[in-house]
């Protein structure tokens, strides 16, 4: 068994998830408009950056005791803070997550793994959508499935997910009503998504 497996994270590992991607979100927040002004509302960077700025500055005042209780919470909080549907689905994206966690004080990568799937797969029911649509999925679902074998490999499979839906038509959400014109322009949720795995992957070394 390798280090990793054998290695447990608590709520404060949770927290510095939360508050990395937090950070990522504050910095690639135009970057993330950018890429929706192409194709959506022009809003994703904004809306995100509010929402995580808003679960930080909650983290920051009390840290929930338990790895779930603090995933629930952050969802809780975008939903009641980031407009459009990435607050929604980010909301549900968490909170699903940590309610598969349970109330555990540690839990495995292969937990977390587990959970996420679970988190994943309530997105994909919320949104109606599957892997190829050119939506968060595309980014979400290979990583839930990678973090099974390490942080790095679920990082990977998320940035190479996000990049994957450059040359795919929208089928679901605003880039939808673009039709062939979604073509060639890679999807914000998917590379929001990307982040959100890519800090999960730094704070876990």
């Amino acid at each position: 068994m390798s280090e990793e497996t054998k290695r447990t994270y608590g709520a404060e590992f949770f927290r510095s998830w939360l508050e990395t991607a937090g950070a990522a979100v504050d910095r690639e927040a135009d970057r993330l408009t950018e890429l929706d002004s192409a194709i959506g509302d022009a809003d994703h960077g904004a809306n995100l950056k509010r929402g995580f700025a808003a679960v930080t500055a909650d983290l920051e005042k009390e840290t929930p005791a338990t790895p779930g209780a603090v995933l629930v919470a952050a969802g809780k909080q975008l939903i009641s803070t980031v407009g459009g549907a990435s607050g929604p689905l980010y909301g549900t994206l968490l909170r699903r997550t940590g309610k598969a966690l349970g109330e555990a004080e540690q839990v495995s990568r292969a937990a977390l793994a587990e959970a996420l799937g679970a988190g994943v797969a309530a997105v994909a029911q919320l949104g109606g959508a599957q892997v190829g649509d050119k939506t968060m999925l595309d980014a979400l679902v290979p990583a839930a499935e990678a973090l099974g074998t390490s942080f790095a490999a679920a990082r990977e499979a998320a940035e190479a997910g996000a990049l994957a839906t450059v040359p795919l038509r929208a089928r679901k959400g605003r880039a939808s009503y673009l039709g062939e014109r979604s073509v060639g322009h890679q999807d914000p949720g998917a590379t929001s998504s990307a982040l959100l795995i890519a800090a999960l992957a730094e704070v876990a070394g």
